[in-house]
Parts: C-alpha cells; structure tokens; sequence
C-alpha cells in the first residue's frame, strides 16, 4: 500500500468530516418545508406549527421566483436586512447564498420538478450537536479500479423512489464499467457540469454493513473514457446526516452483487 495514497485519503476522510459538521453542513438541516402544503402561504412544519411568514409560488407572471412577504413580528431577514413587506426569492445554491435567515436560522429556497420548498438550516440541530463522526471502512488500495466511462448517444431520465418517498427524475448520462475479480460490472452515471461523475449506488453491504446506499463521485474522464474509480472514496448520501433530505435512490441496475467494503459506512452519534 501506498504511503502517500493512504495519507491522501486520510486527508479526504478528514476533510469530509469538517465539511459534513460545518454550522450549515448537512446536519443542520431540520426540515424540507413544500409550499404546495401551505394554506393561505402558511407553510406547515414537523412540529404542527408554521414558518415565520407567507410563502407563495409564482405570481407576477414570473414561475422562476416566488414570494415572501413578513412583517417585523416575523424576525426575518433578507440580505441581512428586517423583512417588513414582500419580497421576490429565487432558488438558493445552498445555506451559505440563503438570502433569508431568522437569527442562527438561515432559510434556503429549492424547486425540484417544478415545485417549491424552503430548508430550515439550524446551527443548534441535535443532528449536529450529537454527530461523532464518519464510520468508514479501512482504506484497501484494491478497491482503486481502472474503469471506463460510456456515454449515451443521448442522456435519459428515469424515475426512481426519494428518501421522502415520492419518486422523481433521475438524469443519467451513460455507464461506468469496471472490473472486479475479473468480472465486469457497471454502473448507471450522471455527468456534472464539470465533467466529473456521478453515481447513486448499492451492494452487498447496503443496509448491514453500511448505509442503504451509498454516492461516487468519479473524476471526469479522459477523451478515451478512462477514468479511476475509488471505492474508498464512496460517500454516504445527505440524507443520512438528516432525515429531510429527498436523496435519489440508486436506478436499476446499479445495485451491485457484490460486498463493497470500502468508503464511508454510517454516520456516528454520541
């Protein structure tokens, strides 16, 4: 084993642990809040309360912002400032764009297929305030494979089940091959914006030995298709920080036959 592969990696093991615990990480989410449940822009929350404020989809003849309107009573803010009024929210990239906060509390604005909904992120969770880290398992150079990336002549989207239960689009830009003990296998992936890979996966380790199912993030490949595959490197999903996470599960056919016991494996509480 590489002295230097295996300091590369506990760098990255780490790294995802400062970033997973960060005040707006993941644990801080404590609730996915959607306005189709609102009434009168009223958005109910876990708790049988509601968010400070009305929330409404579109109006102004714009569908790609909606609607805030507080008064000072609510203890919003928007870019630092007290809401008192209404104001115009787009989709946030994440907690640290969110415009709207309310104390600690900072208030991130989602659509996904058309719908919208707000993310409470609170530094105070007791998701984060529990968390003892990341269970992995040990690094295993073994698990560093050669693999091939072949793309679609056209991307597809199919559905699949969330972690909230409702089933959405899943965009898939081609398939990973790799070889495992001399049999081959593939894996259904999306392509990011910058090129990188991306795959929602399973295996035999899935709900005994590690978490339901697990994410890979391959580098983007080289023109020929080749690229590394780094099991180590298999990340447990955002919805195993905090429940209110709407995770995609894995499509079909990426459910490995096979024990990958390498990457992330749980989440750990104290």
């Amino acid at each position: 084993m590489s002295d230097d592969a295996q300091q590369q990696w506990k760098t990255w093991h780490e790294g995802r642990v400062a970033t997973v615990s960060e005040p707006y990480g993941p644990l801080a989410l404590t609730g996915t809040h959607w306005l189709s449940d609102a009434e009168d822009g009223r958005v109910p929350t876990l708790d049988g309360g509601t968010l400070p404020g009305r929330w409404t989809e579109g109006g102004d003849g714009d569908e790609d912002t909606m609607s805030l309107s507080a008064d000072a009573a609510d203890g919003l803010t928007v870019d630092g400032r007290p809401l008192d009024g209404e104001v115009r929210l787009g989709e946030d990239s994440g907690p640290e764009a969110a415009r709207v906060a309310r104390g600690r509390q900072r208030f991130v604005v989602l659509r996904r297929e058309g719908l919208w909904a707000v993310r409470v992120f609170d530094p105070d969770a007791e998701n984060r305030r529990s968390f003892a880290g990341i269970d992995v398992f040990d690094y295993d150079e073994r698990w560093v494979l050669d693999g091939l990336f072949r793309p679609y002549d056209t991307s597809r989207t199919v559905r699949v089940g969330n972690a909230d239960g409702q089933e959405r689009g899943l965009g898939l830009g081609g398939e990973l091959a790799f070889t495992v003990d001399g049999d081959e296998h593939t894996l259904q992936v999306a392509v990011e914006g910058d090129g990188s890979l991306w795959a929602v996966l399973a295996d035999g380790t899935s709900g005994r030995d590690s978490y339901r199912f697990r994410f890979l993030r391959p580098p983007a490949p080289a023109a020929d298709g080749t690229v590394t595959v780094d099991f180590n490197r298999t990340l447990l999903p955002p919805c195993a920080f905090a429940d209110h996470f709407i995770c995609p599960f894995p499509p079909p056919g990426n459910t490995l036959p096979i024990d990958v016991r390498a990457g992330e494996r749980n989440r750990l509480t104290r």
